[in-house]
C-alpha cells in the first residue's frame, strides 16, 4: 500500500509539475493558465494528449515539436521530474501526517516561482497572494510550535530582505522580499534564517562559477528566486538537524 502511495505521489507530482511550468511561464506574461490550451510557442499547434505526458513525451518527441521540429526547452521535463521526486520523498521526511499537505504546497510554490524567475526575472504577486492564503489556512490547521513562530518567521523574512534591499540600493528584488515573507509562515524564525544563509551561499558559488566561466557578466542581475527555492527546501526538511549539528560543533 505504501509503495502504491509513493508511486501515486510521483505521478501526481509529475502532472502538477507540468502545470506549474505553465503557471510559471504564463502568469508573469499576464496570460490565462486555462486558455488557450497547451501549444507549441513557435507554430502554435495545439498539443495532443500524447504530447502532454509529463517527461515521457519529451523523450518520445526527442525534444522537438512534432510539427515544426522546434527544440523544446528541457526546463519542462526537468521541473516535472524534480516536482515528482520531491513529492515522492516528502512522506519519508515528514511522514503521512498533517504536515504532508504543507510540504506539497510549499514545494508547489517554490517550483512555480523558480520557473517564473528563471524565465522572466519576476516572481508574480498573484502567485504569492494565493499561496499566502493557502499557507495561513494550513498553518492554522497544523501550526508550528510555538504558534507565533510563523508570524515571527514571516516578519523576519520580509524585514531582513527589505533591509538588504535598502542597504544594497535595489540589489534585492521586490519579489524576493515578498517571497521570504510568505515562506516564513511555513518555516518559522530559524527556518527563514537558515534559508537566507543557504540561498546566499549557493548563489555566491553559482555566481562565482558563472563569472569564472564567463556565463555571467559582472554587474548583470541573475535571478535569486531559484537559490531561495533550493535553500528553502533544504531548510524546510533539515534546518532543525542542521542547527543541532552546528550547536554540537561549538
Amino acid at each position: 500500500m505504501t509503495l502504491f502511495l509513493h508511486v501515486y505521489l510521483f505521478v501526481f507530482g509529475a502532472i502538477l509539475g507540468s502545470f506549474y511550468n505553465v503557471v510559471g511561464l504564463r502568469v508573469p506574461a499576464g496570460e490565462s493558465i486555462v486558455s488557450p490550451g497547451s501549444h507549441c510557442p513557435t507554430c502554435k499547434k495545439s498539443l495532443s494528449w500524447l504530447e502532454l505526458i509529463p517527461v515521457i513525451s519529451f523523450f518520445i518527441q526527442r525534444g522537438r515539436c512534432r510539427k515544426c521540429a522546434t527544440k523544446i526547452s528541457p526546463i519542462y521535463p526537468f521541473f516535472e521530474t524534480v516536482t515528482a521526486c520531491l513529492f515522492t520523498i516528502s512522506p519519508l521526511l515528514v511522514g503521512w501526517s498533517k504536515e504532508l499537505p504543507i510540504a506539497l504546497a510549499f514545494i508547489s510554490l517554490l517550483m512555480i516561482i523558480t520557473v517564473s524567475d528563471l524565465k522572466t526575472m519576476l516572481i508574480p504577486d498573484k502567485v504569492l497572494i494565493i499561496f499566502l492564503v493557502i499557507f495561513i489556512v494550513l498553518r492554522l490547521v497544523h501550526p508550528l510550535t510555538p504558534w507565533w513562530d510563523s508570524l515571527l518567521g514571516a516578519s523576519v523574512g520580509f524585514g531582513v530582505l527589505l533591509l538588504l534591499a535598502i542597504v544594497s540600493k535595489g540589489g534585492m528584488g521586490g519579489g524576493d522580499i515578498k517571497l521570504f515573507g510568505v515562506i516564513g509562515i511555513i518555516l518559522g524564525f530559524y527556518g527563514v534564517l537558515v534559508t537566507l544563509f543557504l540561498a546566499s551561499f549557493i548563489g555566491a558559488i553559482v555566481g562565482g562559477i558563472g563569472l569564472v566561466t564567463k556565463k555571467v557578466r559582472r554587474g548583470n542581475p541573475i535571478p535569486f528566486g531559484p537559490f531561495i527555492a533550493v535553500g528553502a527546501i533544504i531548510s524546510y526538511f533539515f534546518h532543525q538537524s542542521m542547527i543541532e549539528w552546528y550547536i554540537h560543533l561549538l
